[in-house]
This record gives structure tokens, sequence and C-alpha cells, in this order.
């Protein structure tokens, strides 16, 4: 799909119902750690996923034994990618933002179903980089650990927002606060995530998920209806989903809504035709975010 990486690799396996994108952390000489340069390429990377109508869903997972065994702490310097010469009290941080939160934000938007598929330790950003991801499968070797605490920092990555809507307010705060490692039976068991295959399965589940996702399935009902189900955690009132929902029906129903009528009246397979590439019906900006820094709050 597109070269020139140096931490990631980036290919489409394709099947008759649309392609997958799958995105893998390169650097197994390290476990994959994370690095400013590898959440640069995952960004552009992210951006060509969604950029290519062909490609239905995106798989995410690690080469060798990881996942991703968290930020590279032998780069030297500030491993963070933060500018340390910026006094933390300053109203406006924007210069300074969380480099593994760029990330996550950007997965948050993105127009296709993203499934993880941790093949090994995850750790640290490892762990919280997954969190945005619409469905999650781990392999029997997988490690998963938020360990800040241990390290004196905090949570990043958004996962203060993510992870108690993933697992509950309890179980965030149990593996936040104590910075411990823990297996996949304990991922599974409190619904970080949905299953826990042998090694040999792994890759095989995430492509079959993918393909459940895009078998008989509008691109722009998948792409309206992650963003929405995303969007309306937040939503202080049933009201803002209705506001949505009642301008994403009227556009999706005279478009691939009439062709998904007609086929099942004429009982034959849907050939939906409304491309994410020609943007999102009005009402659902899927590309906004709020400012880092509002001056209001200042």
């Amino acid at each position: 799909m597109s070269g020139g990486y140096s931490t990631i690799l980036l290919e489409k396996t394709g099947n008759r119902n649309g392609a997958s994108a799958i995105l893998t952390l390169n650097r197994p000489e390290k476990m994959n750690a994370f690095t400013v340069t590898m959440a640069h390429e995952l960004l552009d990377a992210l951006d060509v996923v969604d950029g290519d109508d062909s490609v239905r869903s995106l798989i995410i997972t690690g080469a060798g034994k990881a996942f991703c065994a968290g930020m590279d702490l032998n780069t030297g310097g500030n491993v963070f990618g933060l500018d340390e010469s910026i006094d933390p009290n300053a109203r406006d941080m924007e210069a300074n933002r969380d480099t593994g939160g760029k990330v996550v934000l950007r997965l948050f938007r993105m127009k296709k179903p993203v499934i993880g598929a941790i093949n090994g330790a995850s750790v640290g950003v490892g762990s919280t980089l997954q969190l945005p991801m619409d469905r999650r499968i781990a392999s029997l070797n997988a490690r998963f650990g938020f360990v800040f605490s241990q390290r004196g920092i905090t949570l990043e990555s958004c996962a203060a927002w993510f992870l108690p809507r993933l697992v509950g307010i309890e179980q965030a705060l149990d593996w936040s606060l104590s910075g411990r490692v823990f297996g996949a039976a304990e991922a599974r068991d409190a619904g970080l995530v949905s299953h826990v295959v042998g090694d040999e399965m792994l890759m095989d589940t995430a492509l079959t998920i993918a393909e459940s996702y895009a078998k008989g399935t509008s691109a722009m009902s998948v792409a309206i209806n992650r963003q929405m189900l995303w969007r309306m955690l937040g939503a202080a009132h049933p009201m803002e989903a209705h506001r949505m929902d009642s301008r994403t029906m009227l556009h999706t129903s005279q478009r691939d809504g009439r062709e998904g009528i007609a086929s099942f009246l004429e009982k034959r397979p849907a050939a939906f035709s409304d491309k994410i590439s020609a943007g999102p019906p009005l009402g659902l900006d899927w590309d906004s975010e709020p400012p880092f820094f509002d001056e209001s709050d200042a």
C-alpha cells in the first residue's frame, strides 16, 4: 500500500468482500518498542488506510514475539518526545502534546473497523494504543500492563477516557494504580479483549472478524455506525444521538439504503456504492475534534 516506513509495515490482503489492511509494528529486535518516529509513521499509515476505498478494515499486530513493549527507553535524551524546557504549568501546551495521544485520537477518527491482533507483550503505550480499537483479540502469550505508576509517570494516550469505558472504573483503577502486568485470560475476563487464541490462530481469527464486518455491508454504514457509537460515549443526553442519527439516516436512506432495500426485496446480494472518500453526511464531521487548548478554559 505504502512503502518507505522504517518502524512499521503496511500491506493489503484481499477477499471478495474487500481488502483488509494489515499494519505491523516492525521493530522485533526491540520488541516493537514505541518511538516518536513510529508515531509519525502510524499517523501517515492511518491516513493511507482511510483514503483507500478498497480497504474495508484494518488489523494491527506486532512483528516477532511482542506486540509493543511500551516506549523505547533506550533511545537517549527525552524518550517521550516532549520539550521539557516548557513549563508544565503553562496555559497553552499545544507544542507539548502527548505523542501516543495523537495516534490514539487518529485511531478514534478512523472510518474503517480497527482490529487488534495482540501477539505478545503489550505494556505501557503498547496497551493504551489498543484502547480505541473496535475489537482486540489476544494470543495465549499476550501480556498487558498499564505500568505508568511503576515508572513514575501518568496514564497517557487518552487512556483515562477509554479504559474505564471498556472495563469499568474499578478495574481501570486496579490496573492503573498497581501498574501490574497481567495475562490474556484476565484481559478477556475484564473485557479488554474479546478472544484468546493460540498463536497459530491469531491472524486467521482477526481476518475472519474483519471479513464479518465487510460481508454484505455498506462501507458508509459501517463508517458512520463506528463513529456514532464512539462519539456518543461522551454525549450528555440521548438527544445528541437523535440529532446525529436523524441526519445520517436521511443521508444513507437516499444512497446505499435504497440499494439495501432493493436487494433484500429482489433476494440478491447488495451492490453498495457510497464511498468513504466522498465524505460524511451533513451533521457528522468525522474528522473533527475539539481544540487541544481552549482559551475559554484558561
